[in-house]
C-alpha cells in the first residue's frame, strides 16, 4: 500500500481529494475526469515506451498501446470530422508548437489574440518560446464592446501579411468566426490555426462552430470541457500529416504517455455519448446563469456576457484587484484565478479581473440555481473582503453544499 511505503505521498493525494470535493473550483481550464480516465492513467500503460506510431514502432511489443492510440485516432476523427489526428502532445502549449515548426521557420511572422486581450502564452507572447522563436504580432478585442474586432485582424492581415494566422482564446467568453479568420488566412496567402483547447467539449456537442472545416491545423487540450486526461491533440489536413507527425517524434517529443493516450480514447468515447451532449448544455447554461447573476449585482462582464464555459470578470470600478479577490475567496472555499482584463493598467501579478469558468461545478451535477447561489457566496466575500468572520460564514456554506454534490467515491475520495 502506498501509504505504508510513501505516507508523505499518500497524505498529499489524500489531501487533494478532500480538497476536490470540499472547494467550488470555478477555473475555466480545469475539470475532473470520470473514475474511468482515472483507471487507465494509472494503469500498465504507463510502462510501455512506443517511439513511433501505430505499426511503425522502435519498439517491439506495442501491439496493445497501438490499438488505444489507433482507438484516440479514430474516435477523434469521428467527433471533429478531421482528415488527420495526432494524440501524442503531451500538452497544448507542445501541440502549437510542433504545428508552428511543421510549416513555420525561425523569424516568420505569426498573428494571434494578445495575451491581455484573452489569447495564450503559445500565441506569441513574447516571454514564450512562440514570440522567441517567430516575429509575433497581436491582435485584440474592441474597447467598446469587449469583442473581436475581425476588420482590425483583417486590416492587421493585409498589412503585416504574416505566415500563420491564430484564432483561439483562454479568456474569452464568445463565439469565434472561425470562417471569418479561414477568409483573412486565404486573402493574405497566410497557414491558419485555431486553438480549441478551452471549446473543445463545446465543439464535440455542436455548441460551438467546428473550425476543422477551415482550419489547416486544429490544436487542443484534452482537459478543459472535454473532460480527459491532461495532454494535448492536433488535427490536421491531410496533406499536413506526414511532415506534422514527423515535427512530434522524432522532431520534439521521444516515446508517447501511452498511459494518457489510453485516457484521451476514454475521453473521447465519453464524448460520443448523448450524455456529453446534455452535459455540455448544462455547462453553458451555468456559465450565462452565472454571467446573468453577476450582472444583476452590479459586477462587469467582458464583452457583457458569455457564450461558452467562461466569464471575465472586471473589478476596475470596484476598488478590488484580482490578486485579492482570488486570496479571500481561495480562503472561503472558492477557487478561480485572477486574470488580465483587455486594456488592464494593473501588472499580471496583480489584475483587475477574475476569470470564472463552469466546467467543474457542472460535473459535479450543479444547476442554475447552484450556479447563482455560488456568485452569492462571490458576492458576500468581496463585499465584505476584510471580514474573516463573513469568510469563515461563507466557507461553511461551500461546504454544506458540495456535500449534496460529492466528486469521487469511495476509494479515489480516501
Amino acid at each position: 500500500m502506498l501509504r505504508d511505503f510513501d505516507p508523505e505521498v499518500a497524505n498529499a493525494l489524500r489531501d487533494e481529494a478532500l480538497r476536490e470535493n470540499e472547494q467550488i473550483i470555478l477555473i475555466a481550464s480545469e475539470n475532473y475526469v470520470s473514475e474511468a480516465v482515472l483507471h487507465v492513467q494509472g494503469s500498465v500503460m504507463t510502462n510501455k515506451y512506443a517511439e513511433g506510431y501505430p505499426e511503425h514502432r522502435y519498439y517491439g511489443g506495442c501491439e496493445n498501446v497501438d490499438r488505444v492510440e489507433q482507438l484516440a485516432i479514430n474516435r477523434a476523427k469521428t467527433i471533429f470530422g478531421a482528415e488527420h489526428v495526432n494524440v501524442q502532445p503531451h500538452s497544448g502549449t507542445s501541440a502549437n508548437l510542433a504545428v508552428y515548426l511543421t510549416v513555420l521557420e525561425p523569424g516568420d511572422k505569426i498573428l494571434g489574440m494578445s495575451l491581455s486581450h484573452g489569447g495564450h502564452l503559445s500565441h506569441g507572447a513574447k516571454v514564450n518560446v512562440s514570440g522567441r522563436l517567430f516575429e509575433s504580432h497581436s491582435y485584440g478585442v474592441s474597447r467598446e464592446t469587449g469583442r473581436i474586432d475581425y476588420d482590425e485582424v483583417r486590416e492587421m492581415a493585409r498589412t503585416l501579411h504574416p505566415k500563420m494566422i491564430v484564432a483561439g482564446a483562454s479568456a474569452y467568453s464568445r463565439t469565434i468566426d472561425f470562417a471569418v479568420f479561414q477568409s483573412i488566412a486565404d486573402e493574405v496567402g497566410a497557414y491558419f490555426m485555431a486553438d480549441i483547447a478551452h471549446i473543445a467539449g463545446l465543439i464535440a456537442a455542436g455548441f460551438h462552430p467546428n473550425p476543422t472545416l477551415h482550419a489547416d491545423f486544429v490544436t487542443t487540450t484534452t482537459h478543459k470541457t472535454l473532460r480527459g486526461p491532461r495532454g494535448g491533440m492536433i488535427l490536421c489536413k491531410a496533406k499536413f500529416a506526414r511532415d506534422l507527425d514527423h515535427t512530434i517524434f522524432p522532431g520534439l517529443q521521444g516515446g508517447p504517455l501511452m498511459h494518457t493516450i489510453a485516457g484521451k480514447a476514454v475521453a473521447l468515447k465519453e464524448a460520443m455519448l448523448p450524455e456529453f451532449r446534455d452535459y455540455q448544455a448544462q455547462v453553458i447554461r451555468n456559465a450565462q446563469a452565472m454571467a446573468d447573476e453577476l450582472q444583476a449585482r452590479g459586477y462587469k462582464i467582458v464583452s457583457g456576457g458569455t457564450d461558452n464555459h467562461l466569464m471575465l470578470v472586471d473589478l476596475s470600478g470596484t476598488g478590488l484587484t484580482g490578486d485579492r479577490a482570488e486570496k479571500a475567496l481561495d480562503r472561503a472555499g472558492i477557487t478561480l484565478n485572477k486574470n488580465v482584463i483587455p486594456f488592464d493598467t494593473a501588472p499580471p501579478t496583480v489584475t483587475s479581473g477574475i476569470r470564472i469558468g463552469t466546467p467543474i461545478i457542472t460535473t459535479r451535477g450543479m444547476k442554475e440555481e447552484d450556479a447563482r447561489r455560488i456568485v452569492g457566496f462571490i458576492d458576500r466575500v468581496l463585499l465584505n473582503i476584510d471580514s474573516e468572520e463573513v469568510i469563515r460564514e461563507v466557507r461553511e456554506e461551500v461546504g454544506r453544499l458540495n456535500k449534496n454534490f460529492p466528486v469521487y467515491t469511495g476509494r479515489l475520495a480516501e
